[in-house]
């Protein structure tokens, strides 16, 4: 399944299904194609990818949620834990740091996951911004269904602890330097979100 997000609205897209042409037809040239370049950010297939991934969560405001990032041996990874609203907390979040991608103006971050039908966020950071604002964009799963997910550059909205930071500049994916996951929201309770990959595109 492949599904685009945007900050607006979560759109399905469905497979796109050409006519065929009867034999005795022209077969004239046509503009349907797209080109697309992929470059990988991360792909779990073994521990080593795992490591590099660390945990944030409301803790460091007091909270008590728990998360962490794991490798299944099946080949991916789970980002896993228990969101509490306890304590004023509400989030949990892994992340790592991340070389911006080699060609220019990515168009959109995709991300290959399993989920439980709760709503995630993809989180970023740009290298040069300390003022600690992250760029987000949130996705829904499908419980039980891998789905890839492509979410536009300009889907990322300018957030910081949890609210929207209106005079800060849009998203240069070029500058980005880490990436991250999230559940908030007050989806309070345990999840569970498998990840194959997580990669920018050229289209």
């Amino acid at each position: 399944m492949r599904l685009v997000a945007n900050a607006a609205a979560l759109l399905v897209i469905a497979p796109l299904v050409l006519p065929l042409m009867p034999a005795s037809a022209s077969a004239e040239p046509t503009n349907m194609t797209t080109v697309s370049i992929t470059h990988s950010l991360f792909i779990f297939t073994n521990n080593s990818v795992v490591a590099k991934w660390s945990a944030t969560d409301d803790r460091v405001m007091g909270g008590v949620s728990r998360s962490r990032l794991r490798f299944d041996p099946k080949g991916h990874a789970v980002f896993e834990g228990v969101m509490s609203l306890e304590q004023n907390g509400g989030f949990a979040s892994v992340r790592a740091d991340v070389m911006p991608p080699p060609f220019e103006k990515p168009t959109h971050y995709v991300v290959e996951v399993r989920g439980d039908g709760k709503r995630y966020k993809l989180n970023l950071r740009m290298s040069g911004r300390f003022s600690g604002e992250s760029y987000q964009a949130t996705f829904m799963t499908v419980a039980n269904e891998w789905s890839t997910i492509a979410i536009p550059v300009g889907s990322f909205e300018p957030t910081f602890r949890g609210r929207r930071v209106r005079d800060a500049p849009p998203l240069n994916a070029e500058l980005v330097d880490q990436v991250g996951l999230m559940i908030s929201d007050q989806q309070d309770g345990a999840f569970e979100l498998a990840i194959r990959k997580v990669a920018v595109e050229l289209r």
